[in-house]
């Protein structure tokens, strides 16, 4: 199926592993420009690469989502060498399991600064040649700690659910200049994120792991965790 992807410009967080790189590729194979950013730019690069070896065109980027100037200078970057980013994928990584009491306020501040407020600053900074070409999309991933808390990670269902309010209020905001706002609300999707929890879980009840995949497998309807790549088409579909 031909998605209508082709040669637009996507700019992707957390580009250099789990969900953001599946992401990224799979909206290279669509034929977009696809620009990965990344903390670690090695990490962005191998993305890249494989995306280069499919035939595709991405460039790599080092950006820092706790530094707002990381992202301004990544915006320009990204114009200056792949266009104006139609496509934005709001992608952040998670913070470590934590109790809702007993957490230091500065740890609360600094996830809220690179988890929402710099998403939000970052989306401004291309909403307005979207809104010029009557033509764009921001799709932001949280948790499905939006929908139902997840015990022990009292700080992610708190900062993700920021964003699932901010998003819809964009969209009724944006959504008639031809630009739309969609939040995926992963579950347990097969990443080295999830890889951690359950480890995390584990410890912490005393369990096995293998114990606590099978424990959460039983809630799956499909009696499987889902994969990247099933993660990134449905982003890619919403694109």
């Amino acid at each position: 199926m031909d998605l209508g992807l082709s040669g637009r410009c996507a700019l992707v967080l957390a580009g250099g592993g789990g969900l953001g790189s599946g992401v990224a590729k799979a909206l290279a194979a669509e034929g977009s420009r696809v620009a990965v950013a990344d903390l670690s730019e090695q990490r962005a690069k191998s993305t890249v690469e494989s995306i280069r070896e499919s035939g595709g065109v991405g460039v790599a980027f080092q950006c820092d989502l706790e530094e707002r100037q990381s992202l301004a200078q990544l915006v320009r970057t990204v114009r200056g060498g792949l266009g104006d980013p139609d496509i934005l994928v709001n992608l952040t990584g998670g913070p470590p399991p934590t109790k809702a009491t007993g957490v230091d306020p500065e740890q609360w501040e600094a996830r809220f600064r690179s988890m929402v407020s710099n998403v939000i600053y970052l989306t401004d900074l291309v909403l307005p040649e979207m809104r010029a070409k009557r033509w764009g999309r921001i799709i932001t991933s949280t948790s499905s700690g939006v929908i139902a808390p997840i015990p022990d990670l009292a700080m992610s269902n708190a900062l993700r659910l920021c964003l699932l309010g901010w998003s819809k209020t964009l969209a009724g905001e944006v959504g008639r200049e031809g630009i739309t706002c969609n939040v995926v609300v992963p579950g347990r999707i097969a990443t080295q994120r999830i890889v951690e929890l359950d480890a995390s879980r584990a410890q912490r009840e005393g369990q096995l792991v293998e114990d606590i995949v099978r424990n959460s497998t039983k809630a799956i309807p499909v009696g499987r965790y889902g994969t990247v790549e099933e993660y990134a088409a449905v982003v890619a579909f919403l694109a």
